[in-house]
């Protein structure tokens, strides 16, 4: 198991008067990175407006009844990628791809639930861990000094933010490396979750997603999955609830109000996560498919992947790259994230649109990242 997430940070703290800070902040700042409130590069363990909210054509094979807590979700056509000026480079080209019908968790997988899959198989999450020395160091320079016990002992990245404005290409301003903090303890090792059953649960890998979904006896929604039952039927959409801004109107979904990374106005009733269901639901009835925590895909994540469907009429089932690559890690292999989270901000990173799209490492776990289930 490689320990991405820690790499960074490691380098900050054991370079800080070496040029490898600088590197690290090269690496930050690169021009061109994905921008996000929640990672811009996350450390790794460690178009066109449309008012259209017309229906997809729907592949009528819907069946008479759902496994408990999911929803099924008629297959059908619909054009992947991005639908505005927000979009970035990675949602590019927008192209058609069909997928036949599944069933999709109605929620994000909750406190609850992932507690009985622990209880059941006596789980350890990657959080949960101490860093391998021997693996981490294969990806620090080689003259790399091993760092104190204490700094290789388990944690996760936790948000804390920051005492006023600060510039938005130094993610590591308001991520904390928090000993001790995990799904059990959200906030670090102080924290717990005591009456959150209903909560989506947090601080998981892409591992441990994977893990939690084969005992279910599901599997993680490919990419193309996530973003077409996040678009709820509605064609060329920004968002799940179509085109009005997330600022307009109702509270649409949970995410960061004010200014980032500093003052969270909350207009939406939550600092933090939220209790499933506590916004609308989609087209689907699906809930939390924009905003609240990010979540996992199958898909390895590679920038340029769709590129790939310049020349395909229509893509079926895609199923994503074979190789990973992200332009801001080259040699860190990545997954795919979807949804956005509580920290997303319409002037920052928007990651709540229905096309936006996210990376992290598989062995990566943050506070505002958790996952959902599909079957078939």
């Amino acid at each position: 198991m490689k320990y991405n997430i820690s790499v960074i940070f490691l380098m900050l703290i054991l370079f800080i008067n070496n040029p490898y800070t600088i590197v690290a902040q090269t690496i930050i700042k690169k021009k061109g990175a994905t921008k996000s409130c929640c990672t811009a590069t996350i450390p790794n363990r460690f178009g066109v407006k449309t008012k259209s909210n017309s229906k997809e054509k729907l592949i009528t094979n819907t069946p008479t009844t759902s496994p408990m807590g999911m929803v099924w979700i008629p297959g059908g056509t619909f054009a992947m990628g991005g639908d505005n000026d927000q979009a970035r480079q990675d949602e590019f080209p927008k192209h058609a791809v069909k997928v036949s019908g599944f069933y999709m968790d109605v929620t994000e997988v909750t406190n609850a639930q992932f507690a009985k899959f622990v209880a059941s198989t006596g789980y350890i999450t990657t959080a949960e861990k101490d860093i391998n020395w021997e693996e981490l160091k294969k990806q620090l320079p080689p003259d790399t000094e091993k760092p104190n016990s204490e700094t290789l002992k388990a944690a996760s990245l936790v948000f804390v933010p920051t005492e006023g404005e600060v510039s938005l290409q130094d993610y590591s301003q308001w991520w904390s490396w928090s000993h001790g903090a995990d799904w059990k303890h959200p906030k670090g090792k102080e924290s717990n979750i005591e009456g959150k059953d209903n909560y989506p649960v947090v601080h998981v890998s892409w591992d441990d997603a994977n893990a939690y979904c084969k005992w279910a006896g599901k599997r993680l929604p490919t990419e193309a999955e996530w973003e077409y039952a996040a678009r709820g039927g509605l064609i060329k959409n920004v968002y799940t609830w179509g085109n009005e801004s997330v600022d307009e109107g109702k509270v649409h979904c949970n995410i960061f109000q004010g200014n980032f990374p500093y003052k969270n106005e909350a207009t939406d009733g939550f600092i933090g996560a939220a209790p499933v269901k506590s916004f609308a639901p989609n087209g689907y009835g699906l809930y939390d498919m924009a905003g609240n925590v990010w979540e996992w895909c199958a898909d390895k994540y590679n920038n340029t992947y769709y590129d790939s469907f310049k020349k395909v009429k229509v893509a079926l089932n895609p199923k994503g790259p074979l190789k990973s690559y992200d332009p801001d890690e080259p040699l860190v292999a990545k997954r795919v994230m979807r949804g956005g989270s509580f920290l997303c901000n319409e002037s920052y990173c928007s990651g709540y649109r229905v096309s936006a799209r996210m990376k992290s490492s598989a062995d990566s776990s943050m506070e505002h990242l958790g996952f959902r289930c599909v079957s078939n």
